[in-house]
């Protein structure tokens, strides 16, 4: 990775302290007020109700099963919800929010036309997604007209076989690729230097805090993307790593927020302001 000047090295460990302020301070704020409730399903619409950031969460039927996945329902809608308080309190981007002040956040069909009012979309257990011929091309034409989606939460050789053949449907030709702890990407706002590794909480308490969900198949956490013509990443796979699991549930228990929840909110952040930027 580059040097940063003496200057910049202050400006990273000074953003760094206040990210572990800020998440500690409030952990149970936001657990209270938001961590542990229900809204039901919000599906995105037509017209959004202001030009703030906001979450859609992709709605897929699924055509095979993964241990202790809920297809598209995984981490919805808790992990979201927080993710956006977060991203509300830790930088200056405005966030869509209703008359209660919480944010807005959605469900969206792929064939549904509010898709393309979304700045940024969701998908868990993504390997067990399956998609029409007619969601393959809306979401390829949402993508490629400057669309964003980060797919997560998935684990092992068979779910990523899997969602590699969905996605390279959705964009023939186009490579993924392992991105660089050196790509901007992880340099927004926070300096994230490893990608975690964070296991859902009640496989971490059952396990005595192992992170390996598959055991010797899911070993390493993966960052992997896909680029436009521009160079641009459109597409985010965090593959064996239940990142939405940190923000989920941070208010489960003190020492697994400070080993997944702070780090998960940096890497989170990151790629939210990327995708706002780029």
């Amino acid at each position: 990775m580059p040097t940063l000047r003496p200057r910049s090295r202050l400006r990273a460990r000074v953003a760094a302290g206040l990210l572990v302020v800020a998440l500690v301070a409030s952990a149970a704020l936001v657990s209270a007020q938001f961590g542990r409730g229900r809204f039901g399903i919000r599906l995105a619409p037509t017209e959004m109700p202001d030009r703030s950031f906001t979450i859609c969460r992709i709605m897929y039927q699924s055509v095979r099963s993964e241990d202790a996945g809920a297809g598209w329902q995984t981490d919805y809608p808790v992990g979201d919800n927080n993710l956006l308080i977060r991203f509300s309190e830790l930088t200056r981007a405005p966030v869509s929010k209703d008359a209660g002040k919480r944010p807005n956040h959605w469900v969206v069909r792929l064939t549904d036309d509010a898709l393309f009012n979304c700045p940024y979309t969701v998908a868990s257990d993504v390997g067990t997604m399956g998609l029409r011929d007619d969601e393959i091309l809306k979401l390829r034409q949402y993508l490629l007209k400057g669309g964003f989606l980060w797919v997560d939460d998935f684990w092992g050789t068979p779910a990523w076989e899997h969602w590699s053949r969905v996605i390279h449907e959705v964009l023939p030709g186009r490579p993924i690729e392992d991105v660089s702890l050196a790509d901007p990407i992880f340099r927004t706002q926070f300096v994230v230097k490893k990608v975690p590794q964070v296991p859902r909480y009640p496989f971490w308490v059952a396990t005595g805090g192992r992170t390996s969900e598959r055991g010797d198949d899911s070993r390493e956490a993966h960052f992997r993307a896909i680029r436009d013509d521009r160079g641009r990443i459109m597409v985010v796979m965090t593959h064996n790593t239940d990142m939405a699991d940190s923000w989920e549930r941070e208010g489960e228990e003190p020492a697994y927020f400070q080993k997944f929840s702070i780090d998960g909110y940096a890497l989170g952040v990151d790629v939210l302001l990327y995708a706002l930027t780029h």
